[in-house]
């Protein structure tokens, strides 16, 4: 099955230690309790079933024997197998992260061009506003903030050919934010504010919702983290519900949106997509975290979500495996789906055409969409 993977992250160059493996097979960034490990949860097992034979290994060998042949390969030949076996035709890479943090000690990614080479995929990027805007502020000043990061995402979306861009409000504040775009005294109001406090970490509520609109105006797919994550955020305020509003406001733009993660709101996820033509939704980094339930969940999701709106990714992070467990994952479901569709009587080359949908069809179709009048 053809997939294009339209959101997800790159991977660690070198050899990680046992603590700093384990560390990025959880959402966590805190040490697990004495006598836990991220080994032993729903995303462990599922690297302990897809990954071993990859590396000429039984499914579910030991951790320890196999962190040990990945060593044995080294760090390359281990991410080159890994990923090729994902069986991915193209990766949209958010490069809003520089490193992989926590226990790894911020163990540097490769770029995207190495990532390419290993994975034998086309890798675009997807711009993180955030991360963008936060560069931008150094030596800004209050009244031309707007227009400095404006010239920066722009610069950003044009040099590298980026195809979307992405938001991670639900971090930085909560989807649970003023849907109206601010006017230019309120946001030259709020960048002074901004710029005058000891952080460069952008939380400021006006300035996130300016982000959105900056978004909407360059016209590409805005990526959206919804649901869970790291502990960084609260999670009834990444409910995707409560982007209603603005998507309300911004629907007259036609500009998509595209609700990343969605779970345990994956239900939500999917009645914005069903309701607003400009939203989309995945279950990415969903399906590798719920092992056995990846199929349930799947199932949830096109309970409502449009077949044509619903896309895949990974969201892999660091390690090669999420890659290769979020395919194998994906084939799974969406192919425990159409069987249960074929039961129905649909004939099988119909389930093939609607399997295709969320696998990559939707994405290269939105993906491809050419910015408004005005847009990037």
């Amino acid at each position: 099955m053809r997939l294009i993977d339209h959101h997800c992250h790159s991977v660690v160059r070198d050899d990680l230690t046992d603590a700093g493996f384990a560390s990025l097979l959880t959402e966590s960034d805190r040490a697990p309790v004495p006598g836990s490990s991220p080994w032993d949860s729903a995303l462990g097992l599922a690297v302990r079933r897809w990954c071993p034979p990859v590396l000429g290994l039984d499914p579910y060998v030991p951790a320890a024997e196999y962190l040990a042949r990945r060593r044995e390969l080294g760090p390359a030949e281990a991410t080159r197998r890994l990923l090729r076996a994902a069986g991915l035709d193209a990766c949209f890479v958010d490069t809003g992260l520089e490193t992989a943090g926590g226990a790894t000690g911020g163990a540097a990614l490769l770029s995207l061009d190495e990532l390419a080479e290993a994975a034998g995929a086309e890798v675009r990027e997807v711009v993180r506003l955030e991360y963008v805007a936060e560069r931008a502020s150094v030596g800004s000043g209050a009244d031309r903030w707007a227009d400095d990061v404006l010239a920066a995402l722009t610069g950003a979306v044009r040099a590298r050919g980026a195809v979307a861009v992405k938001s991670v409000l639900a971090y930085r504040h909560g989807l649970d934010i003023d849907p109206a775009r601010p006017g230019p005294a309120e946001v030259a109001r709020a960048a002074g504010e901004y710029l005058a406090g000891p952080a460069t970490r952008l939380e400021h509520p006006v300035l996130l919702r300016h982000l959105l609109w900056t978004a909407v105006d360059l016209g590409l797919p805005i990526q959206l983290h919804t649901g869970f994550g790291d502990p960084d955020l609260t999670l009834h305020r990444a409910n995707p519900s409560l982007l209603t509003e603005f998507i309300r406001a911004a629907e007259p733009f036609g500009v998509p949106l595209v609700l990343l993660h969605c779970w345990p709101y994956h239900r939500e996820a999917a009645w914005l997509a069903q309701a607003f033509p400009q939203v989309y939704c995945d279950v990415g980094l969903t399906l590798s975290y719920t092992g056995q339930g990846a199929r349930r969940v799947l199932a949830e999701t096109l309970e409502l979500a449009p077949f044509g709106k619903v896309l895949f990714s990974t969201d892999a992070y660091g390690l090669p495996e999420l890659y290769t467990v979020g395919a194998a994952a994906f084939r799974d479901a969406v192919g425990a789906w159409a069987a249960d569709l074929r039961a129905t009587g649909c004939p099988a080359a119909e389930t093939d055409r609607i399997a295709a949908l969320p696998a990559a069809d939707n994405a290269a179709r939105l993906y491809a969409r050419p910015a408004p009048p005005g847009g990037v």
